[in-house]
């Protein structure tokens, strides 16, 4: 049996010698299955927090009793919590849970090597100064903007580009999508786009940097050729790194414009 490590995930092999008959046809026992329900169960979590049991397990199909026996296990672990989220109406009985993946459970997911590299990045401090921290998390952005360039270069801006650019992140393990928001104004509603990353490799660097942060906001914005704002980080406490993409569009909510007529009579227009 040979155990890998490919963007984060545990895949296990298993090797049959030559000559040797199979210990078993089927290698997967219960407990490995189960290990590999829970982590689907997780990085939906993680892709789509805050999120109900009753919604994964629509997502996932499974039984709602399946879906919460999971949930328990990765709440007992630490790996998730409960998100409050207000409610659109009041409804009778308890709230629905919203989960979401605990911050601190981010440094499990693929970040092994988090802790060497936040003494790297502290002993980096201590030699050259906050100047040489700034240059390094530049030069990483840098890097990262040329890999994804060729990625959203020709496509259209807008939506479809920030789509091209949460593709590429999500290649690199980010586990990012964009959603479209639509803030109303009366009769009209502004539209605009949130680039969001459920997981961050470097969460746990971040913390003690945020200068990582800030050049890879300024590295969307130049990708995107468009002013971007950044919402939330994980590595702030946020349990999604989230970016705000103004697109301009004054999009009608159909509400119609409320107009008021004011009268003036004879006797006010003599005293004006």
């Amino acid at each position: 049996m040979a155990v890998l490590r490919v963007l984060g995930e545990t895949v296990v092999v298993y090797l049959e010698a030559p000559g040797t008959a199979p210990v078993d046809e089927a290698p997967v026992n219960v407990k490995d299955a189960d290990r590999s329900t829970r982590d689907r169960v997780l990085r939906t979590v993680l892709e789509h927090g805050p999120i109900t049991a009753a919604e994964l397990g629509r997502r996932l199909g499974f039984t709602p009793a399946a879906v919460r026996r999971h949930l328990d296990r990765l709440e007992e672990d630490g790996l998730i919590g409960v998100k409050d989220v207000p409610q659109k109406r009041a409804r009778a009985g308890r709230p629905a849970r919203h989960y979401v993946v605990d911050p601190t459970a981010q440094v499990r997911l693929g970040n092994e090597n988090g802790r060497m590299a936040v003494q790297a990045i502290h002993m980096l401090r201590e030699m050259g100064g906050q100047e040489a921290v700034k240059a390094f998390a530049q030069r990483r952005a840098a890097e990262q903007e040329e890999r994804y360039r060729d990625a959203v270069k020709d496509v259209p801006a807008g939506v479809e580009r920030a789509d091209a650019l949460a593709a590429a992140l999500s290649e690199d393990d980010y586990v990012a999508f964009t959603r479209v928001v639509d803030v109303s104004t009366g009769t009209h509603a502004m539209r605009s786009l949130q680039l969001c990353q459920a997981h961050c490799p470097v969460v746990d660097v971040a913390h003690d940097v945020p200068e990582i942060c800030e050049a890879e906001t300024e590295m969307f914005a130049r990708l995107l050729d468009v002013d971007v704002r950044r919402l939330a980080t994980m590595a702030a406490g946020g349990h999604v790194c989230t970016t705000h993409i103004p697109l301009g569009r004054d999009v009608d909510n159909g509400v119609p414009e409320k107009r008021t007529r004011i009268t003036i009579s004879k006797k006010q227009e003599r005293t004006r």
